[in-house]
């Protein structure tokens, strides 16, 4: 079992880094230049969704090690446009522009392509159902485990 467990670890890891590189290569098939592979996935989980910084962190659709770098550059490039809350002075929130908005459109295409294309690789619903359980109930055992700390 200790095994199986630590190749669940090693392949999360492998998944999550070669994730990265197709979402890279999709950005450069997009001729999308000005956003890195992190901060497209950033945009694509905030959506429609008007967020403060610490729900995008919160919810996990923050992937990379400088939240604040990532948002800024987004902002600059012009896809996340940053409000001061008006319920706390204190807090931000972020929300996509149009471009942004347009780019979750394309990269969502994108998406659509990987998921046939995996379907054609003889990868059954049920399977990536099965999968995603099992990740899940691992996620939940780890939370419980910083928990307890």
């Amino acid at each position: 079992m200790k095994d199986h467990y630590l190749n669940i670890v090693s392949s999360v890891e492998r998944l999550h880094r070669l994730f990265l590189d197709v979402v890279r290569v999709e950005l450069d098939l997009l001729r999308v230049y000005d956003i890195n592979n992190v901060q497209a996935l950033v945009l694509y989980h905030l959506g429609k969704a008007h967020l403060t910084v610490s729900e995008l962190t919160n919810r996990g659709y923050y992937l990379g090690s400088n939240v604040s770098y990532n948002l800024k550059k987004m902002i600059e490039r012009g896809y996340i446009e940053q409000t001061v809350s008006a319920h706390d002075r204190r807090v931000n929130v972020v929300k996509l522009t149009a471009k942004g908005l347009e780019f979750t459109k394309k990269f969502d295409a994108a998406l659509n392509r990987q998921v046939a294309l995996l379907t054609g690789q003889d990868v059954a619903f049920a399977e990536v159902e099965q999968s995603t359980d099992l990740l899940r109930r691992v996620e939940t055992f780890w939370s419980s485990l910083l928990i307890r700390r």
